[in-house]
């Protein structure tokens, strides 16, 4: 393997899945995603490794084989992230009251669309500006606002449906 690639893994891989998780929804699609990133940023790392911050760098790549992956399965009959994650969640009769309080936000998060759900993971989970995340996403700050808004939104809504039951 290329210098210094071993170790970046090493010391970062961790992080790289939890970030993929919060935004998959999924860890086995995190996994899966966070593999591709790193496999590819091996046969580039003399390049990747000399950059300033090459975490970021990689993290760019895992937030774009999340997109791509995303734009693969939509053409195909495929389960969507939302059914995936009810079969993953426990049982409703769960002790853990802030686990079911997490798993059922991780359901509703699973059902954004796939760039207001990257937005929302790289303000909140990675504290991101606008800035920054319009440049991880390609679009312009106002329309990352417009991402994160919309996606409150439904989020809000989801809430205050899931009190009613």
């Amino acid at each position: 393997m290329p210098d210094g690639f071993d170790q970046f893994v090493t010391d970062r891989l961790d992080r790289l899945l939890r970030y993929a998780t919060a935004m998959t929804c999924d860890r086995y699609l995190a996994q899966d995603i966070v593999q591709e990133a790193l496999l590819r940023a091996q046969r580039r790392w003399g390049r990747i490794g000399a950059m300033d911050a090459p975490y970021l760098y990689v993290q760019r790549m895992v937030t774009n084989e999340y997109l791509s992956w995303w734009r693969r399965r939509a053409s195909r009959d495929v389960a969507s992230p939302a059914t995936t994650i009810a079969a993953l969640t426990p049982p409703v009769g769960d002790p853990a009251v802030h686990h079911a309080e997490r798993d059922a936000m991780r359901a509703r998060i699973a059902q954004l669309p796939r760039k207001q759900r990257a937005a929302l993971v790289l303000r909140y989970y990675e504290d991101r500006s606008d800035a920054e995340i319009a440049e991880v996403l390609k679009c312009t700050a106002g329309t990352v606002r417009s991402h994160i808004s919309r996606a409150l939104k439904t989020l809000r809504a989801d809430n205050r449906v899931m009190e009613v039951l």
